[in-house]
């Protein structure tokens, strides 16, 4: 039986405990207890969550686990020293050590993370690796393996995190089963950026979602209604107007102006939101970590520049465009 420890704290976010329930299913689906889930904190005994709601732990103890999940919290919180010496000595002893959304911070504050790839909630991300350094951080991850440490990103991920640890012991049949009863994706496609930035572009009709879905796997492409009509099940308009090229938008300028009699003018609208904002949330990182372009992203000329105003932290890469 593989025991799996939870590392509880006052104030722990309910929300980590979703993950349980793929170990739960797990046993349910395979009809034998093959995980037993503990829930573990400094002094053990009742430990309230950040709703106030009151659950029995058990106190530290021998960290030979086969696996430990440390519980995220709502905001940033740090471990205190017996915390940060447990989660450091249960690096050698359990087979896998995890962390879920906020809970990185305790892996980074125990030295767990330094040299690994990890990621955590994309809202805090950005302060894990100004504190720590030597991780490397991917930010636009929903969970990330690395070795034996396993990071996820926000509270719902963990169960992402979780299921994806039932496949590893169980296998792939098992896994999606135990997602189809819980009625979740198995694997969820995309990163954590579709959770934030875009998520004013969320429609309640299922056939726009898809057509939306297509077009974001697919901004290197040229896309046509037709193809986003067919992705979507829905009959293209029988008229399909086509600005001329000199009216197409150049990346982070948003809108030229038409040339006179070419079109109806400006409307302020901007820029089609996926196009610029995919793109911009690769391009605007902090200058140490600024990525390679992308081949569909090229050097602007110095008339097309799109600079950050001074003095902000995050740097826009100096000159790009998109070339359609």
């Amino acid at each position: 039986m593989q025991q799996i420890g939870f590392l509880l704290y006052p104030g722990f976010q309910i929300m980590s405990l979703a993950a349980v329930s793929a170990f739960e299913f797990a046993n349910i689906e395979l009809e034998e207890k093959v995980y037993e889930v503990r829930y573990l904190s400094e002094h053990g005994g009742p430990i309230a969550n950040s709703l106030g709601m009151v659950m029995e732990t058990e106190a530290f103890g021998d960290p030979a686990l086969d696996t430990l999940i440390v519980a995220g919290a709502p905001g940033i919180r740090l471990p205190n020293a017996a915390e940060t010496d447990f989660v450091r000595a249960a690096l050698p002893a359990t087979r896998r050590l995890a962390s879920i959304c906020t809970g990185a911070f305790f892996l980074a504050e125990a030295g767990v993370l330094d040299g690994r790839r990890a990621t955590t909630h994309w809202y805090v991300s950005r302060e894990l690796q100004s504190r720590y350094p030597k991780i490397k951080i991917e930010e636009d991850r929903i969970f990330i393996i690395d070795g034996s440490v396993w990071t996820s990103a926000g509270m719902t991920a963990g169960l992402d995190l979780a299921l994806a640890m039932v496949e590893k012991d169980h296998g792939f049949e098992v896994a999606r089963a135990v997602s189809r009863t819980l009625v979740v994706y198995h694997r969820r496609a995309g990163g954590q950026s579709q959770f934030s930035a875009l998520l004013e572009l969320e429609p309640k009709s299922d056939r726009i979602q898809k057509a939306l879905a297509h077009a974001r796997s697919n901004l290197k492409s040229a896309l046509s209604v037709e193809e986003l009509a067919e992705a979507a099940h829905l009959s293209p308009p029988p008229v399909q107007p086509r600005l001329p090229r000199r009216n197409r938008t150049i990346a982070g300028q948003g809108r030229r102006e038409p040339a006179a009699g070419s079109g109806p003018p400006d409307d302020g609208a901007g820029p089609p939101p996926d196009r610029c904002r995919c793109p911009r949330n690769r391009l605007c990182r902090p200058r140490a970590h600024a990525p390679r372009l992308p081949a569909r992203l090229r050097p602007a000329t110095a008339g097309n520049t799109a600079r950050r105003p001074a003095g902000t932290a995050d740097v826009m890469h100096p000159a790009y465009c998109i070339i359609p």
